[in-house]
């Protein structure tokens, strides 16, 4: 019986844990966002836009929960200023587009009640994504469902996007982290005695 195989992945299996390396959607979520309100800003919308749906189901998959009532919530995720914006790229030799841009922008910072008094956690910060795409006028019905799916993919990663700006940022803002990562051993001041 050759046990090579199975000991070398059980070991390639230890060493990527051992690292941090984690598949995605499986990170451990920071503190704060184990029971979070996510909010949109946004009076014009009537339907809840991809980015907000993406990033809920994020945090849930991460084992956090999304809380219904700001009130309620341990911290508040909130998104504005949500734009979307379609650029032309080329034109084709009839004077019609035949590339276009599309951008995807979301503002996004998060507070946290303490003792009756909102406090940030972190300020406002953009992210913004982009997707190129050809439009042609003989397949109009098709591009148009192309584009449809283009943003709402667009959306989604911006989700992601977001939501790892937020755990980068809650790693260096969120008091209740450690402030030691495991494995980083603090440099001892020139003058001091050692250890024992």
């Amino acid at each position: 019986m050759n046990l090579v195989r199975p000991i070398g992945i059980s070991l390639a299996t230890l060493a990527l844990a051992a690292c941090g390396f984690h598949p995605v959607g499986s990170r451990p979520l920071p503190k704060a966002l184990r029971a979070v309100h996510v909010e949109l800003v946004d009076p014009y919308r009537v339907t809840t836009p991809p980015v907000e749906e993406a990033l809920k189901a994020r945090i849930v998959r991460g084992g956090g929960e999304v809380i219904s009532k700001a009130d309620d919530a341990a911290t508040v995720l909130r998104l504005s200023d949500l734009r979307e914006a379609q650029e032309v790229l080329s034109i084709g030799t009839d004077g019609r587009a035949i590339e276009y841009r599309l951008v995807t922008r979301v503002t996004f910072e998060m507070r946290r009640v303490v003792d009756g008094k909102a406090e940030v956690l972190i300020a406002p910060e953009s992210q913004t994504v982009s997707r190129d795409y050809s439009f042609s006028a003989q397949q109009i019905l098709a591009k148009e469902a192309e584009e449809a799916r283009l943003r709402r993919y667009i959306q989604d990663e911006l989700a992601e996007r977001v939501l790892l700006r937020v755990e980068a940022r809650l790693a260096t803002a969120d008091p209740d982290a450690p402030d030691l990562k495991p494995g980083i051993v603090p440099v001892a001041a020139p003058d001091a005695a050692p250890p024992g």
